[in-house]
């Protein structure tokens, strides 16, 4: 039976969805990415010969420095060049002195790094004290509250050893006030004034950290973190914590987490000239994990849906646990 085209007098039809095939679609694709957008968070900590898988996040591992070198050579073979360091340390005290000591976990795995692989990785580090107080807070406290002005000194000391052990950029996930210029003038009062900072701008107080939490074991001995992360009900909070951070300094700044919160990176991708980022967190990736097992879901294409979804909304960079899965995607030809 043949196709046939119905004309209505002194109207031309045309189809609603684009003629052509496959690679004339992909030409014209809207929205485009590349590997070069994608950030790979990293979880290392001390001892030797570990590689530990997260019970809360099938597939990823928590890797001792003598282990790391095998992920980031698989992550620089896939194309995925920029890695995101989180440390998880033996020893927490009060105000965290692990987060900057000059032996903490992260500056070494820094160090290790940059000396297997020199220029080829991009090293970021996330500065925060969470992972390294004994009472799982972002900051130094004042009873049971985040001392905001005393923690300031502290994550601009964290931030120049992260950068003198070899980090390209820092972020800072902590939500403290004022934090970026703290570690802005840190930086450019050592000479680092090259290097950039992408601020954890718009942290939501999210239940999708809890993975994580368990990850890097940094959840709050007491309380929440309410105080200084932001309500998920607020907007206009966010616009206003993404200018004050492009006013202090930031060279990019983050929405976080970026599935439940798409509305809020178009906004802030429209607001600033600086390029925005969004963090697809661990629960995001829990959720895809336990669904695909689950057989609810097809993992690939939730994976890719969500992706596209955060670029298409503004985001200019991706921090991803599945950052690997992304660029076998982009190699297939899939997304792109």
């Amino acid at each position: 039976m043949e196709c046939q085209t119905v004309v209505k007098e002194n109207m031309i039809q045309r189809p609603r969805r684009l003629r052509g095939n496959g690679i004339l679609r992909k030409m014209v694709r809207e929205t485009r990415v590349d590997k070069s957008s994608l950030i790979y968070p990293l979880f290392v900590r001390e001892g030797k010969g570990i590689c530990e898988e997260i019970a809360t996040m099938p597939g990823q591992y928590r890797y001792s420095i003598d282990q790391m070198s095998h992920k980031l050579e698989q992550l620089k073979n896939s194309g995925v060049d920029s890695v995101m360091f989180f440390g998880i340390p033996d020893y927490k005290d009060e105000a965290g002195s692990g987060a900057y000591a000059q032996d903490g976990i992260v500056q070494k795995a820094l160090r290790e790094a940059r000396r297997q692989f020199g220029k080829e990785l991009y090293l970021i580090t996330d500065v925060c004290m969470c992972e390294y107080t004994s009472h799982g807070h972002c900051g130094l406290l004042c009873g049971e509250e985040v001392d905001n002005d005393p923690t300031l000194e502290l994550l601009a000391k964290t931030a120049l050893s992260h950068v003198q052990a070899g980090a390209d950029m820092v972020a800072p996930s902590d939500m403290m006030d004022g934090r970026v210029l703290a570690i802005r003038n840190e930086l450019d009062g050592h000479g680092f004034t090259q290097i950039p900072i992408m601020s954890y701008a718009v942290k939501y107080a999210s239940g999708f950290y809890g993975p994580f939490r368990e990850a890097a074991g940094s959840a709050p001995a007491f309380g929440d973190r309410k105080s200084y992360q932001m309500d998920f009900h607020n907007r206009k909070e966010g616009r206003k914590e993404a200018l004050l951070d492009v006013d202090e300094g930031a060279d990019i700044v983050m929405v976080k987490p970026a599935l439940a919160y798409q509305d809020i990176v178009r906004e802030v991708a429209d607001l600033v000239e600086v390029p925005v980022a969004a963090y697809s967190v661990s629960g995001e990736y829990a959720m895809v994990k336990a669904g695909a097992k689950l057989g609810y879901v097809e993992e690939e294409r939730v994976i890719a849906e969500m992706a596209i979804g955060a670029f298409r909304a503004g985001a200019s960079v991706y921090l991803t646990y599945f950052a690997p899965e992304l660029a076998e995607l982009m190699d297939r030809g899939e997304i792109g």
